[in-house]
């Protein structure tokens, strides 16, 4: 008997996560797979390009069987697939853009176009059924930094965003500058639980008392020169420093990051009259951060709702694209097999 549930098959290949999923009606999870690259990617200590394509191009169709499988569906029961096709790294894109064209043709299923970055903040709203509207809506990922206002699902309108390092790339410079593994978020993280947030005063970039862009890499700059000296000709300090010495500046780099986040969602709640804070992305996942929006959202009058991705789905997934396309496709707004990657969206 034929699944009567808008199934939705969702795929992900922006960066350097091989993901499919099945999702049902927009909320039911009934599959989820994610093919990681962080191996590859490690000793580089960032994800490179040509690396990441191959091994999407490698993984992407053994990725969607195994979603199938998981989710006990076959082609008949797939209402549309949906992919990520925008923002990204291009040449990442393209894999699973070409693949759900691929299969949008072979099964005869409408195809449905999904920003990436939209789809992070439908992670927020999985298991949300009252939303309270208006929302302001942060996406902290390793490629973006922003802030989004979200009167539904399918209105968001760009606020501000980064001006040159997301706060994930700089979580990874830092990992780096202080010899910490790849990725940078969690060994910052982990560090830092350690350390004292306020031993070393770094800068708080935030561009102007109405400005709700972001920059970090004033930040990531300061911690190198602290620790290799402003003419960066000295001695990597890094090397004869004790583990509190590099647990104390993890701290106080975290806390910098973390502080310009809050102070510019504030911002931005202010502005449009925010009841609710959503968030998402790869370094939502960070418990400080977490942590201080809640403390944000219950300071305020009346207090604001946090709702914040599970953390499973903080990193690129393809269940968030298989929830945003169910709304899409209810509201019926498909591709066609035009659909092309883009970098930027």
């Amino acid at each position: 008997m034929k699944d009567e549930s808008v199934n939705i098959l969702g795929i992900e290949t922006s960066c350097d996560e091989t993901a499919a999923a099945v999702v049902a009606d927009g909320k039911i999870i009934k599959s989820s797979i994610v093919a990681s690259q962080t191996k590859l990617h490690e000793k580089y200590g960032g994800v490179v390009p040509e690396i990441a394509s191959r091994a999407h191009i490698e993984k992407i169709y053994q990725v969607i069987a195994e979603a199938m499988e998981q989710a006990g569906v076959g082609r008949d029961d797939i209402s549309a697939v949906a992919v990520a096709n925008q923002p990204g790294l291009t040449i990442a894109l393209v894999v699973g853009v070409t693949a759900a064209k691929t299969l949008s043709f072979a099964w005869e299923k409408p195809l449905i176009a999904i920003n990436h970055l939209h789809a992070h903040l439908q992670s927020a709203m999985l298991s949300e059924e009252n939303l309270e509207l208006p929302a302001v809506a942060l996406i902290v990922s390793g490629g973006h930094t922003s802030l989004f206002d979200c009167q539904s699902s399918l209105e968001l309108t760009l606020l501000g965003s980064t001006i040159d390092d997301a706060a994930g790339e700089a979580f990874d410079k830092v990992a780096t500058i202080l010899g910490l593994p790849y990725p940078g978020g969690p060994s910052i993280e982990k560090a830092a639980k350690n350390g004292n947030p306020r031993a070393i005063d770094f800068p708080r970039s935030m561009l102007g008392p109405d400005s709700l862009d972001f920059s970090f890499s004033g930040l990531k700059t300061a911690v190198l020169y602290y620790c290799r000296g402003q003419d960066m000709k000295g001695e990597d300090k890094v090397d004869s420093m004790s583990e509190q010495e590099i647990a104390d500046i993890a701290a106080s780099f975290q806390a910098a990051v973390i502080d310009v986040l809050v102070k510019k969602t504030k911002r931005a709640a202010d502005k449009i009259g925010a009841k609710t804070i959503l968030l998402g992305g790869g370094v939502a996942a960070n418990s400080t951060l977490r942590q201080a929006l809640q403390q944000f959202c219950d300071s305020t009058t009346p207090a604001r709702k946090l709702l914040a991705a599970p953390k499973q789905y903080c990193t690129d997934n393809a269940v968030m694209v298989a929830s945003l396309a169910y709304y899409k496709f209810k509201a019926g707004l498909f591709a066609d097999l035009t659909l092309e990657p883009k970098a930027t969206g």
